[in-house]
């Protein structure tokens, strides 16, 4: 049986549960969290509680999962719906006709709940982790005002195509406490993209929870050889609204500041997707935007039960770079999407985890529910 703290909290070294360790701002209530044995938009998938009764062969990966509830109203956010809540922001017209998206993010410190009972003292966008996931369309002018109600510098740094005083880094577009930054830049490459702050130290900004899924959908008009693909990928379409998107971040966290990760995840929250498995209509096409953000690691994995899937590499085509697989690394800051389809499987839970073992016994796994229809 698993125990998710130990005397040093260490992530390697397993101490049987009982009472609460605390370190900083961090408490681990072991209680709460020892292992327990068995167990949007556009038509977006649902969650469903995993019953207590539920048969055994689909209990969560063995005798592996935590115990207890995270209280999302606190959090502020909610894992099933950061998988199909997209930030679009604001739409104006510039003099020609072109399209300005603003969006606008806050930086501000806040406790979050990671996994029953264990507090993480995050900095965040927008009062969550992963940050809200921006939209937007290939060829617009996109405008980000940036605010930091935090208590340290921080940016937002966008993998994408800018000029250097847009890139978020100390002397271009890193701002102090109380300050604002705007950025501003053309929405290129298409592609599944993200941010995060490039404040230094880097690696203790972005463990923190300072980062986001970034996406940018193609124009079908500059693609008229793959068009139909490209108006699949456009948000608000009538082809997009056949596939069921999920955004999706890998992430991790390291509650002692050890350098090591004790909790590891799939938008934040701890077996979130395994104890709540996201409901899939099994005749409609599922298409996910992966990016990996784990700190401390140096690769994270996606692998899907049951099934393969075709992956983009950062998206950025609209031909797969890899066909048929059910299994894919990304280092950090890597990301793609994966498209697949249950249409041929019967219904029934499907399970989806890292295959390092550990990041899936320290809360990196979930289920998909696949049902005939959603209700």
């Amino acid at each position: 049986m698993l125990r998710w703290a130990q005397a040093a909290l260490s992530r390697r070294s397993l101490l049987l549960g009982g009472g609460a360790a605390t370190i900083g701002a961090t408490t681990i209530c072991t209680s709460k969290t020892v292992a327990q044995e068995g167990h949007g938009n556009h038509g977006a998938p649902a969650t469903a509680p995993m019953s207590a009764t539920m048969p055994s062969q689909h209990s969560a990966h063995g005798a592996m999962i935590t115990v207890g509830t995270v209280d999302n109203d606190r959090n502020g956010f909610h894992p099933t719906k950061i998988l199909t809540d997209w930030y679009t922001g604001t739409v104006t017209d510039l003099p020609g006709g072109r399209k300005l998206r603003t969006f606008e993010i806050a930086a501000e410190d806040k406790e979050i709940e990671i996994a029953p009972g264990v507090m993480f003292p995050a900095w965040t966008y927008n009062g969550r982790v992963p940050g809200p996931a921006l939209r937007a369309t290939e060829g617009e002018r996109l405008r980000i005002v940036f605010r930091n109600y935090g208590s340290h510098p921080h940016s937002m740094h966008f993998h994408g195509i800018h000029a250097a005083r847009m890139d978020g880094v100390p002397g271009a577009g890193l701002i102090a406490p109380g300050e604002e930054f705007v950025y501003e830049f053309d929405a290129k490459p298409f592609g599944c993209h993200l941010y995060h702050c490039h404040a230094l130290p880097l690696a203790r900004h972005l463990h923190k929870g300072m980062y986001g899924l970034f996406v940018i959908d193609p124009d079908p008009a500059r693609h008229l050889d793959n068009a139909e693909v490209a108006k699949s990928r456009l948000y608000g379409s009538p082809e997009n609204a056949d596939w069921q998107e999920l955004a999706m971040i890998m992430n991790a966290f390291d509650t002692n500041f050890d350098g090591e990760n004790e909790f590891y995840a799939c938008n934040t929250i701890a077996h979130c997707y395994a104890k709540e498995p996201i409901r899939i209509e099994k005749e409609r096409p599922v298409r996910i935007y992966l990016v990996n953000i784990t700190e401390f690691d140096p690769i994270n994995s996606f692998h899907l039960h049951g099934n393969f899937f075709d992956y983009f590499d950062q998206g950025t085509t609209l031909t797969p770079t890899l066909r048929m697989v059910d299994l894919v690394m990304q280092c950090q800051a890597q990301r793609g999407i994966l498209e697949f389809t249950y249409r041929e499987h019967e219904a029934g839970l499907y399970m989806f985890h890292a295959h390092q073992s550990e990041f899936t016994e320290l809360g990196w796994m979930g289920m998909f529910d696949v049902v005939e229809t959603l209700s």
